[in-house]
């Protein structure tokens, strides 16, 4: 689960015809014109990042002379209630964005094309990570392109680590760290929260994946539920001693992914769980002061889990459709200087540019070339990122546990137990969700 700027928030997809979806058409190849049709055009209500995806568009067209791209007018362009829906009725886009929680389930159903003998059209495609490839190949055959990989760590408030008396330059490095820097943070006035928590919406269950992992436990193992284990138990008794103990989580719930970020942003939280696109967002999207976040490595920092997207071809893309859209992919998606990656413009329309926020060309020539733009055109401190940078490398990624999201629901109920009731039973709670998880995961 990511809901990012990358994010996955709900909102209703546009049907589409099965020729604009990518279908054999007559006029696609034999020295005609080739129809595309491509995901994830921004939204109108960000209307510089809108234009500048439309002269893409143009530029890309006047480059390939015989491509006519048509964009698909919806943001966020994933949205989990209609993704299957689109995909089994055959309506999606020959280009279209798939997250690494669903990259297993539409390669297996064979809903995306095996591009293996396609990806020259990307010309850095060997640059990106194996590890971050892997993801999207199936016994030695490619079934999308990789464009985000990102890894959790913590992200904090620069601003009110000063003020607690606390160096934001040395954060926290382990979980008792944090919690007695959350405990002078929640010190300095009853609006101050030192840590943020979630415990519903998925989003609990979703923290309590990057908190196990981070401690060197599991969620799944063998099909069968891993999480009732010490490392499970440490997430849950440190979040209840921290909300009844020292009262440093607040009393409020948090449900919505927006909701931490919110908190954030005001200026009276401490630190949360987040990928950088966390500081992004709360920066760009909900008007945080641009010196006051930094971001370092997961706590304890055994594991993290990782997470990202990848775009794939339609099934029913011909060769000609196939090629396109590989090479809209490329221009768009993975060329240092263009598309997304044209952080000159980014910086120019107000964006949030200098967070370290997808390493999925890890310190290939590309990688290292697009984090040489990137910081050249910041409009952030790129330097309070560093320890995230410096401690990433080191951890080993993690990939969701298969069934997240029904598990996520499942595991929302002891989170939001341990903050809720002082005297709730976290054994009981644990045995209860194992038990419910290892019935979803039967049906795997």
């Amino acid at each position: 689960m990511k809901p990012r700027n990358l994010a996955i928030l709900l909102t209703t997809g546009l049907a589409l015809t099965a020729t604009a979806c990518g279908g054999d058409s007559s006029d696609d190849g034999a020295g005609g014109k080739v129809n595309i049709t491509v995901a994830c055009q921004p939204a109108k209500t960000a209307p510089k990042q809108r234009q500048a995806w439309n002269d893409d568009v143009a530029a890309f067209e006047k480059a390939h002379p015989n491509v006519k791209v048509k964009s698909t007018d919806q943001q966020p362009c994933f949205d989990p209630k209609t993704f299957a829906a689109k995909l089994a009725g055959g309506q999606m886009e020959t280009v279209f964005m798939v997250p690494v929680t669903n990259y297993a389930d539409v390669i297996s159903k064979r809903q995306a094309k095996d591009i293996t003998g396609d990806t020259k059209y990307v010309k850095n495609f060997g640059d990106i990570k194996q590890n971050v490839r892997d993801m999207v190949t199936k016994d030695g055959k490619v079934y999308g392109i990789p464009n985000v990989s990102y890894s959790v760590g913590l992200v904090y408030n620069r601003a009110v680590f000063k003020k607690a008396g606390l160096d934001p330059d040395s954060p926290p490095k382990t979980w008792d760290e944090v919690r007695a820097a959350a405990k002078k943070i929640a010190g300095l006035g009853k609006d101050y929260v030192g840590y943020g928590e979630y415990g519903g919406g998925n989003t609990g269950g979703w923290h309590f994946a990057q908190a196990i992992y981070s401690r060197g436990g599991e969620m799944v193992q063998d099909h069968k539920a891993a999480f009732n284990s010490a490392e499970g138990k440490a997430v849950l008794q440190t979040l209840h001693d921290m909300r009844w103990k020292d009262n440093s989580t607040g009393s409020k719930v948090n449900i919505g992914w927006e909701s931490l970020m919110q908190l954030m942003a005001a200026g009276k939280t401490g630190m949360m769980l987040g990928a950088p696109d966390v500081v992004t967002d709360v920066v760009q999207k909900f008007q945080g002061k641009v010196d006051d976040y930094g971001i370092t490595g997961i706590p304890d920092g055994k594991a993290s889990l990782t997470g990202g997207e990848a775009y794939m071809i339609n099934p029913k893309a011909n060769a000609a459709q196939t090629k396109a859209g590989l090479e809209w992919i490329d221009f768009q998606f993975n060329t240092p200087g263009k598309g997304r990656f044209d952080f000159a413009r980014g910086k120019a329309n107000g964006e949030a540019v200098g967070v370290p926020n997808n390493d999925y060309m890890g310190d290939s020539p590309t990688g290292k070339k697009l984090a040489e733009e990137r910081k050249a055109n910041a409009s952030l401190p790129v330097e309070y990122y560093e320890p995230y940078v410096a401690t990433s490398t080191s951890v080993e990624p993690k990939l969701e546990p298969e069934k997240a999201q029904e598990l996520y629901a499942v595991l929302d109920v002891a989170m939001s137990a341990v903050l809720t009731r002082e005297n709730a039973d976290i054994d009981q709670l644990l045995k209860d969700a194992e038990s419910k998880a290892n019935s979803i995961l039967a049906k795997s």
